[in-house]
């Protein structure tokens, strides 16, 4: 252990691989503030901390289950015709992202209907079936980028760090993405529309068509400054509106 902590490739690799487990949570926990928003307020951050810490524990078993992570990529069945060959990981990459198009779809579905939807949404929503999606996509998002961790570093240790620092880093900032994504419809429905094209991309990874998620991400942050800089105008052009209707009112 010592020699870890005096190692500098150890600290490169554990930097690096705390900046890619950020990256590839970023989805997630677009995910979880969506699902936790259907709950009562009283009980969002509490959905939204346990769905992280479950994220955090699910990763870091799956980090010592290497053996078993290995003999996912083994081929399970092949595909006739088309002679396509299908892992375990394959079919957990496809059946998530089957999950999340099924729940983007939905959701988007339920927020163009308007309040009464969304209301509707709401009743339907417990807090255990709210957990229980958060642990289906946290085990898609985790085996992703667990497998993507092990052929980067080699020590458990380093993972096991960049793992825990990088989930912390993230509760730092979730309850915040969480509330600006509550609070403006237009960006959860672009951060909907983002995790519909994850879904896709799972999909066609689970076929052996990776699309590299550098795509993906920069597209939304485009879309997002995007969107921010949309804000700012009507933020600006609503002001002097405002503005006119006290002095009326101070008039009357």
């Amino acid at each position: 252990m010592l020699e870890l902590v005096t190692s500098p490739e150890a600290w490169i690799a554990f930097a690096t691989l705390t900046a890619l487990e950020l990256v590839l949570g970023i989805d997630n926990v677009i995910f979880i503030s969506i699902l936790v928003d259907k709950l009562p307020p009283q009980r969002r951050e509490f959905a939204r901390k346990l769905g992280l810490f479950l994220a955090m524990f699910m990763r870091i078993g799956l980090l010592f289950l290497l053996s078993w992570l290995v003999g996912l990529t083994a081929p399970l069945l092949t595909i006739p015709f088309v002679n396509q060959e299908i892992s375990g990981r394959d079919s957990i990459l496809i059946l998530g992202g089957v999950f999340l198009l099924w729940k983007s779809t939905m959701e988007i579905h339920q927020l163009v209907e308007g309040e009464e939807g969304h209301a509707s949404s709401k009743v339907r929503a417990t807090f255990g079936a709210v957990i229980l999606q958060i642990i289906i996509i946290d085990l898609v998002f985790s085996l992703d980028s667990i497998i993507t961790a092990v052929g980067m570093v080699k020590e458990v240790a380093v993972m096991v760090a960049a793992v825990i620092v990088s989930v912390a880093l993230m509760m730092m900032f979730a309850r915040v993405i969480g509330n600006f994504v509550s609070a403006h419809p237009t960006i959860k429905m672009l951060a909907l529309s983002f995790l519909f094209v994850v879904g896709v991309a799972l999909i066609a990874e689970g076929f052996d068509n990776s699309v590299p998620k550098g795509y993906i991400y920069f597209a939304m942050a485009f879309s997002v400054i995007v969107e921010m800089l949309n804000i700012r105008a009507r933020r600006k052009t609503a002001q002097p509106v405002h503005l006119r209707s006290a002095y009326v009112d101070q008039a009357k």
